[in-house]
């Protein structure tokens, strides 16, 4: 039980028994630096239910604490704050729980519902970019976090795979392709089909722009553009299945998925299960046209289907055109129903989109309220804000975009460059030199970008995130490594029973430092359950980094296998043991490798 349990308790039960009050809650807090005490009780919310002055009703608690309470070693009392000394037995016993034991902060599936998480999800006309990067790394990390919390994960995404968007790559590469395949150019398939995405784009423009020069107006340009018509011509041959066209989709979708799958290993997501747009963009029909029998949803005179949610705080919204197509919100209305039957012990979701798509989702889970399904409560949309560079904003069509696997090289390299700069790497092989390069330059990458809360906007900078200073990746794989190190020296000095040495420490008096890492190793389980309620890999980041400061500070101001003392010498042993548990537990959540040495 945490110590912060077992003295909100006793508080109680102090107050109950000297004032004869029943005090609803305790409000603690760690203690100033500044002063004596690992814990503090706040007296002033007390002053509510019970009358006197802070500073004595403080020291009443205080005795009560210390003659109760074998964990309790001192007190102190600052005007209304009540600071508690915890015995270094209490630190030492719980060290000793843990110390051996395996994932340490996670918790076994205990057999409650499942959760599904969405993410990546992206478009099969182009490669995958930053921004995409962002979107697969919050998603997996949320759902590795979950996983460690106890519930049940399934990894899914759902490809768009159809639209006029698909077309667009198809029909330029008709026009200009000429055969040209991954194989032949020597190209990833989707960069290939990316390039004639924006292909289509430049001469889309270019025939607005002579359409303007001969007296059209934009607007007019814009929507009658010969190639764009051609394309809306090659969408409506699609759905009507025309062989010739729907074998040049399956051909070019084939390209992309498989380059796809290159950059989803390289970036280490994965996923259990996979849907695709053209498989669920006509789902949810049947849905509707039962909500409509039900009242949900309401016909106008036209024929289209809405729903009324301005009672809601919201709009008015299409769920059907008026020629019976399927709009965006009618296909993810069905994809949920579809995923809860794939899935039957389901009963949540996650969505990884952005932000712009808030609106969307808001709608989407009242629908499904509205429409009765009890599950649509634990319903979720993982919001995040854009990733922007210090060049600006991306623009996929003018292929401006961020290409991720070039992203992920150029990190490789970025990495290669300051550790060359750095030294210490004279008896590395080629090839070992080249995976930590990859593997530093990975963990900057995923480190920068989870380190921030998945709200808050993005300004990726590259150089900085490969700091081997600060709140980076690097820094915490280095400290990881430095622990690496101790503990094959320690295995060297015949340090080996450090791992069994079990009840002797409790004749052990705590340094300063010692006390305060084992404090912080503490907070690791209840970080892993926020972060999953929260749905936050960023609470996971700084609490590592927060592990890994403390133990920089323990490292430089005690001395390990240099001290004298021999069971003191194997405590500091396992607690550098444990933290490398840990950093590399709190790493994998984040999908981070790191390295045994650097």
């Amino acid at each position: 039980m945490q110590i912060q349990s077992v003295l909100e308790k006793k508080v109680k039960e102090a107050v109950k028994s000297i004032f004869g009050v029943d005090l609803p809650t305790v409000e603690f807090q760690p203690t100033r630096k500044d002063f004596e005490g690992d814990i503090t009780a706040v007296v002033f919310p007390m002053l509510r239910f019970v009358k006197g002055n802070p500073e004595v009703i403080g020291t009443q608690i205080g005795e009560y604490l210390q003659e109760q309470l074998d964990e309790v070693s001192g007190f102190n009392v600052v005007k209304g704050f009540l600071n508690i000394v915890i015995s270094d037995v209490f630190y030492l016993d719980f060290f000793n729980s843990i110390k051996t034991t395996n994932d340490f902060g996670c918790v076994a599936h205990a057999g409650e519902d499942a959760v599904m998480v969405e993410y990546s999800s992206p478009n099969t006309n182009k490669p995958l970019h930053l921004g995409h990067i962002r979107n697969n790394l919050l998603g997996h990390s949320v759902a590795e976090i979950l996983k460690a919390s106890g519930k049940k994960v399934y990894k899914t995404q759902i490809i768009n795979d159809r639209g006029i968007h698909i077309c667009k790559s198809m029909l330029a590469w008709q026009k200009f392709g000429k055969g040209e395949t991954p194989e032949s150019s020597g190209l990833k398939g989707d960069k290939l089909v990316g390039n004639y995405y924006v292909a289509f784009d430049k001469t889309y423009k270019a025939e607005i722009s002579k359409m303007v020069s001969e007296g059209k107006v934009k607007e007019v340009a814009e929507k009658e553009a010969p190639i764009l018509l051609e394309a809306h011509e090659m969408l409506q041959k699609w759905e009507a299945g025309d062989e010739e066209v729907v074998g040049l989709w399956k051909t070019m979708n084939s390209w992309v998925y498989k380059g796809f799958d290159e950059t989803y290993k390289n970036l280490g997501v994965d996923f259990d299960q996979l849907y695709f747009e053209s498989d669920t963009y006509l789902l949810g029909k049947d849905v509707v046209a039962d909500g409509l029998k039900k009242g949900v949803f309401y016909k106008k005179e036209d024929g289209s289907v809405w729903i009324d949610l301005t009672d809601d705080g919201l709009d008015e919204k299409i769920v059907l055109r008026s020629d019976g197509t399927a709009v965006y919100m009618t296909q993810d209305i069905g994809t949920a129903i579809q995923r809860v039957t794939d899935y039957p012990d389901i009963n949540g979701m996650v969505y990884t989109v952005g932000n712009e798509q808030d609106y969307h989702f808001k709608v989407l889970f009242l629908i499904l309220k509205k429409l009765g399904f009890s599950w649509s409560e634990s319903l979720h949309h993982l919001s995040y804000g854009m990733v922007d560079l210090p060049s600006g904003k991306m623009k996929s069509r003018e292929g401006t975009v961020v290409d991720a696997d070039d992203l992920m090289d150029d990190m490789t390299q970025t990495a290669a460059t300051i550790s060359q700069e750095l030294g210490k790497l004279e008896d590395y092989s080629d090839s070992e030199k080249q995976e930590l390069y990859r593997m530093i330059g990975l963990g900057a990458l995923k480190y920068y970008i989870l380190k921030v809360d998945p709200k808050k906007r993005i300004l990726f900078n590259p150089e900085e995130s490969v700091d081997f200073h600060g709140n980076t990746g690097p820094f915490i794989q280095y400290t990881y490594a430095r622990i690496q190190s101790i503990l094959r020296r320690a295995v060297r000095l015949d340090l080996s029973g450090f791992e069994n040495l079990t009840g002797l420490e409790n004749a052990i008096k705590l340094h300063a430092k010692e006390k305060e890492l084992i404090k912080q190793i503490q907070l690791f389980p209840e970080t892993i359950q926020s972060a999953a309620e929260n749905f936050s890999p960023a609470l996971i980041a700084n609490y590592t980094y927060d592990l890994v400061k403390e133990f920089n500070s323990f490292y430089q101001q005690v001395s390990i296998l240099g001290e004298p003392n021999e069971q003191k010498k194997i405590l500091r042993v396992q607690l550098s043991k444990k933290v490398g548990e840990i950093i590399q537990s709190a790493f994998l959540l984040l999908g981070i490798q790191v390295p045994e040495r650097m």
